[in-house]
């Protein structure tokens, strides 16, 4: 069993990382928080049904570990920059256009970080109501408003 979780989290490194650097406004804080998703997953691993993909259960421990961990420790959410490989988007024209877009998505909420990583993870709505535990029209509804919200600030940072 312990190859086999040692194979999972090398497997999906990437995705713990992402978690970690969206919640983690420093690299001390960023590891603690590393290691405590993947304890976590740990604690959860022997009771996985494959009933959901395994990234999907793994997201949803490390969202809900790295929201509840932030709260526990009182921090403030991250002050570092989001690389492109971390959003996994297309390369910007103007490297400005990508400093306002990570300006927008540091003034929203914790979980609404949570919500536009997974979608700009090119999730499904279904994956991300599966990893949120929420209804598949409330992450619509959820998404449409961050994306109203990132475009009010997106404005507001141009001027």
């Amino acid at each position: 069993m312990e190859e086999a979780f040692v194979a999972l989290i090398n497997q999906h490194r990437g995705l713990i990382y992402k978690v970690c650097h969206l919640y983690g406004a420093d690299r001390d804080y960023q590891e603690d928080l590393f290691q405590e998703i993947v304890m976590q997953i740990w604690r959860a691993y022997p009771s996985f049904r494959n009933e959901a993909l395994i990234t999907t259960w793994m997201y949803r421990i490390a969202l809900n570990t790295a929201i509840s961990y932030l709260r526990k420790e009182k921090r403030m959410p991250i002050s570092q920059r989001i690389s492109m490989r971390e959003l996994q988007l297309p390369e910007m024209e103007q490297a400005d256009d990508m400093e306002v877009l990570q300006q927008a998505i540091q003034q929203l909420t914790q979980v609404e970080k949570g919500i536009i990583m997974l979608y700009l993870d090119e999730k499904s709505y279904q994956e991300i109501s599966d990893i949120l535990g929420i209804s598949l029209s409330n992450v619509g509804v959820k998404i449409s408003r961050i994306k109203s919200k990132l475009e009010k600030i997106v404005k507001a940072l141009d001027l």
